[in-house]
């Protein structure tokens, strides 16, 4: 018989894709379930929580807004609200991407990526509201958040570890595309970076260098591109991770890959990350789910469980498109302390929501 341990257990461990029956379903019961995608579409999904909220929010181009809920599986009826257009012109008023809501120094910060319009002249900006609700606050664009080199940059996140602000994002070596890598730097406020950035990961191994462009003379673009990108941070006992996307978003084998430290490290020394050499969360054919990747994280409202919120397509060949839809689901930790979140689970798996959901 199939108890409740180990039917969470099983999705915890990424098997869902085994049948279950209705007297499993009913096993399931107490605990409300739902069913990927929480949308339709939303690329690069981040969440976080506060105070009995989860303030949601996704790539949509041409603009920032904020889902508020309790329950972070049911985004289809969360409140919804624009914070922030950009202008008509300049050099964060076109392709708004990736933006990310943190809750640092009493205030809230939103991080985006945006351009002129033209994709090498992108760079990372900040809104600020000092609002308790961010839905009903007015927002400030603090400006550009850049080191001295000031290169193109993209996928900005921010954490604290002892007491320090620490930015990391994608970027480019130099002022020509052909590769992305990851970089770090320490942060003065939430809207200055002090001191210049630290490389700590570029693709090297073969599934982090899939990546070739279409037309690429007309687009103007190097024949293939590498790429690491989508930075997020999570941090379990001693150890603090840097969970990024590989390879290109165009491509189905968009993944996961993993860097590593202590938290006695120094951070801004490459040398304190070691990166897992295979991916740690990849495409699932088998499951119908395509180019998994650009995630975040966060814990059920008891804090119990631990979830992966990621973006991923449900049919070969569909790229960087609104077809990217957010998708949830739980993850474990191996007893050598590293997470574990097997395999993206099919659509038509219902999963418990998250522990400590009320109503």
């Amino acid at each position: 018989m199939l108890t409740r341990r180990r039917f969470s257990g099983l999705l915890a461990q990424g098997l869902a894709g085994v049948a279950l029956s209705q007297a499993d379903m009913r096993l399931a019961s107490p605990r409300r379930t739902f069913q990927n995608p929480l949308l339709p579409s939303g690329p690069d999904p981040w969440i976080t929580y506060h105070e009995g909220f989860y303030y949601y929010t996704h790539t949509l181009g041409d603009r920032i807004d904020l889902w508020k809920t309790r329950n972070p599986v049911d985004l289809a009826h969360a409140e919804r609200r624009t914070i922030w257009r950009p202008p008509a012109t300049g050099p964060y008023s076109k392709q708004i991407w990736a933006p990310e809501i943190h809750r640092l120094c009493g205030k809230w910060y939103v991080y985006f990526a945006a351009d002129d319009g033209r994709n090498e002249n992108h760079r990372l900006w900040v809104l600020e509201s000092g609002a308790s609700d961010p839905l009903d606050g007015t927002w400030e664009l603090k400006g550009k958040v850049a080191d001295p080199d000031d290169r193109w940059a993209i996928d900005g996140t921010v954490f604290e570890h002892r007491g320090q602000l620490y930015l990391v994002w994608s970027g480019w070596e130099g002022a020509v595309n052909g590769q992305q890598n990851l970089y770090i730097a320490r942060l003065k406020d939430p809207w200055t970076v002090d001191g210049r950035r630290v490389k700590i990961s570029e693709p090297i191994y073969d599934w982090e260098r899939v990546g070739e462009v279409e037309n690429w003379r007309e687009r103007g673009e190097p024949p293939r591109i590498f790429v690491n990108e989508g930075p997020e941070a999570l941090r379990r006992g001693e150890r603090i991770f840097i969970i990024y996307s590989a390879s290109a978003c165009w491509t189905d084998q968009y993944c996961l890959g993993m860097l590593m430290t202590s938290t006695e490290a120094n951070l801004l020394d490459p040398r304190s990350w070691k990166k897992h050499p295979a991916p740690v969360f990849r495409q699932s054919p088998k499951n119908g789910v395509y180019a998994p990747g650009h995630n975040s994280f966060f814990k059920s409202p008891d804090g119990r469980e631990d979830w992966i919120l990621y973006h991923a397509n449900s049919a070969p060949r569909q790229g960087c498109s609104n077809r990217r839809a957010p998708r949830a689901q739980p993850f474990g930790w191996s007893r050598e302390g590293l997470p574990e979140f097997g395999e993206p689970l099919p659509t038509q798996v219902r999963l418990p929501v998250p522990s400590g959901v009320e109503g």
